[in-house]
């Protein structure tokens, strides 16, 4: 529907990543782990945190992106890991800062950095299967009381600067080529992402919400 309402093709200003995080006081860089597989290892159980998705369309798309990539019997594999649940994608950064969880499984990257940044005992870590992808698209609708000046907003965000403001501010990842990341931070180009299929998302979000709620019983 908003496609339909969209004057113009949708553009993406944003790409909001799910990594792993974990905890620096509770694991030492050595043992973290790798990749989601690694998420299977007994020494995890009852460590792990990962949030619902039927709560948040970040943790949609993380887990039709594992789902379709790993398969459901993953899924399955890690709820016998006594995943902690919680609702939204920054709740999941929240509690491994804390110290309530070692590892997440998934959530907002973005601030995992910028917990970091600020001192927080955190640190990411992109899965080797590559890291799940929801990119934010933008669009001027065709109703807009003041569309020019819509347009002109809609050119700046997409520009060089616009878009440097979005990962200076917000730590968040951008598409734009130009950007530069703060020292320490890997480059969206350099990151291997699992793809984003939002059509494929929207035909499977109800049969997605409730087989995840068998099977991690929530």
């Amino acid at each position: 529907k908003a496609q339909r309402d969209a004057d113009g093709m949708f553009a993406p200003w944003r790409a909001t990543l799910s990594p792993i995080g974990y905890n620096t006081n509770l694991v030492k860089k050595e043992d973290a782990p790798k990749s989601f597989k690694d998420l299977l290892d007994p020494k995890w159980k009852g460590k792990l945190v990962k949030a619902h998705p039927g709560y948040s369309g970040t943790i949609m798309n993380a887990t039709f992106e594992i789902a379709r990539d790993l398969g459901w019997d993953y899924l399955e594999k890690l709820a016998a890991q006594n995943v902690m649940q919680v609702q939204s994608a920054t709740d999941t950064p929240k509690k491994v800062a804390l110290g309530e969880r070692a590892v997440m499984v998934d959530g907002a990257g973005y601030l995992v950095i910028r917990n970091k940044e600020a001192g927080q005992p955190i640190e990411i870590v992109y899965p080797e299967e590559g890291t799940p992808l929801a990119t934010g698209p933008s669009a001027v609708f065709k109703a807009a009381p003041n569309p020019n000046a819509a347009r002109l907003f809609q050119n700046w965000m997409h520009s060089r600067e616009g878009q440097q403001l979005i990962v200076d501010g917000a730590r968040q990842y951008s598409p734009h080529g130009q950007t530069v990341e703060k020292p320490g931070v890997r480059r969206l180009a350099d990151i291997k992402l699992m793809k984003e299929d939002p059509e494929g998302v929207y035909a499977q979000a109800e049969a997605i919400k409730k087989r995840y709620a068998e099977i991690f019983k929530v």
